[in-house]
């Protein structure tokens, strides 16, 4: 039975970003010459969406250090674009036959490819492992609505609440993200039900166009569509 974690109240929700002017507004990343192809994004989705479900239902693997909400992401999709060999499987705790009957077909790209979650493009134009999650708003990820009936699973949610922005992984069934805080009892992963979060008592984190505080959903530039 996957395991769930949910939210106390909207305090528990953490990862903090300064905000630069405009930060959040809808923007367009340039078209990527590495892009995924339609059928490429598909299991690339897969495999973002099943890291991620992985991470919450056994607890966050070593491997991912940089643990807070943009950190997640990269962490997911970094790993979505390996070889996911026996090595990999083993390592991420995914070599049951269990596990084995539910991955995703494996990932067939190119070697550029291969290195699309290496070379974030920054807010200054230079390119790296690294990017906020404002970095991966403005200069990796493309405005798709803010109506959430368009997301489809492994796109980004992103809330602004003036100083603070937040950013959490649609997963279809549910939504997770991290709070960028980690105690040894508490390792900052959460989940929780759409339906829940659409009918979360502090409105701010409902996720529907009236919300001035939630920006909309966004997807990655280099997947197509």
């Amino acid at each position: 039975m996957r395991r769930r974690f949910f939210l106390s109240s909207a305090a528990a929700l953490g990862m903090v970003f300064a905000r630069p002017a405009s930060a959040l507004m809808p923007t367009q990343a340039a078209p990527d010459p590495d892009a995924l192809t339609p059928e490429q994004s598909a299991i690339f989705r897969a495999w973002f969406v099943r890291i991620v479900d992985q991470q919450i239902r056994r607890g966050p693997t070593p491997r991912w250090t940089q643990r807070d909400c943009a950190g997640l992401v990269r962490f997911a999709a970094m790993e979505a674009l390996r070889e996911h060999d026996a090595r990999w499987l083993k390592a991420n705790g995914m070599n049951s036959a269990a596990d084995a009957s539910r991955l995703p077909p494996e990932l067939q790209l190119s070697e550029p490819q291969r290195t699309l979650a290496n070379r974030w493009t920054r807010i200054d134009g230079s390119v790296g492992a690294y990017a906020s999650a404002i970095t991966l708003i403005q200069r990796n990820s493309r405005f798709v609505s803010r109506d959430v009936n368009q997301a489809l699973p492994g796109d980004l949610l992103f809330f602004d609440q003036g100083d603070d922005q937040h950013l959490m992984i649609w997963l279809d069934r549910y939504i997770a993200y991290h709070t960028g805080t980690v105690t040894p009892t508490d390792s900052g992963l959460r989940a929780v039900a759409v339906s829940d979060l659409m009918q979360w008592k502090d409105s701010r984190w409902q996720p529907f166009d009236g919300n001035p505080n939630f920006v909309g959903v966004f997807r990655f530039a280099f997947l197509t569509p």
